[in-house]
């Protein structure tokens, strides 16, 4: 259980809508289709209609800002088949890093606990969904004029603590103040239209899931909009 399980889901049945991809970047192929994951006759490129408008709208944003900037999708809608799928190629991953073959009952429970710092654990539950399987969820980084990745100091998905939204910030564990440029405006951007920021991924941005709530609710009494899309 995460803490922000905790929240209450009232589904208000908006559709999941294909994002136009002609209007943002996108990571093409896929790159979780590229390592096999069951998608079916789902696409990764999906979001709910009023985040859809909200991404929208933080392109807009961004180009006031930033001329001819865009913001790259790296992926939105996630069965939860293919969370469970993430998280044992990232298990294996980190496993595959350790000196020794064979691993202890409590080295793997130590590396799924870390694991689980990053990816929502594969939850079947309807009252505790990954927050991508509510369609609610997007992970995105930033392109300049010239269509090249803007410099955000670690690659999306990398489980480890330069991931971390504040890592290169200037009382962080690596300052670095263009990096921490970069990850700040593209969390200014996503703020202002309603978005919140993961606690642990400077990439992962929901608008009406748990997660969302849990990080707005400020006192309020707030439930989750978005659940689970089968």
């Amino acid at each position: 259980m995460k803490p922000y399980h905790s929240i209450a889901i009232q589904e208000c049945g908006e559709p999941l809508i294909p994002i136009p991809l002609t209007q943002f970047s996108a990571v093409l192929p896929h790159p979780y289709e590229r390592l096999g994951a069951p998608y079916g006759d789902r696409s990764p490129y999906w979001l709910r209609e009023s985040v859809l408008a909200a991404l929208v709208q933080a392109q807009v944003n961004l180009q006031s800002r930033q001329p001819g900037w865009t913001i790259q999708i790296f992926d939105a809608y996630r069965p939860v088949a293919v969370q469970q799928f993430m998280v044992d190629h990232s298990f294996k991953e980190l496993a595959q890093q350790q000196p020794s073959d064979s691993l202890t009952e409590a080295e793997r429970h130590s590396l799924l606990e870390t694991v689980y710092q990053f990816w929502a654990p594969p939850s079947l539950d309807p009252m505790t969904p990954p927050p991508h399987s509510t369609g609610a969820a997007v992970d995105i980084t930033l392109m300049d004029a010239e269509g090249q990745s803007v410099d955000m100091g670690s690659p999306i998905d990398e489980i480890s603590s330069r991931s971390h939204p504040d890592y290169f910030a200037p009382d962080g564990e690596q300052p670095d103040p263009s990096v921490h440029a970069h990850r700040s405006l593209l969390k200014a951007t996503l703020s202002e239209v309603g978005f919140q920021q993961h606690p642990n991924e400077w990439w992962h941005f929901s608008l009406g899931d748990q997660l969302w709530a849990w990080q707005t609710k400020a006192g309020q009494h707030l439930v989750a909009r978005y659940g689970r899309i089968l």
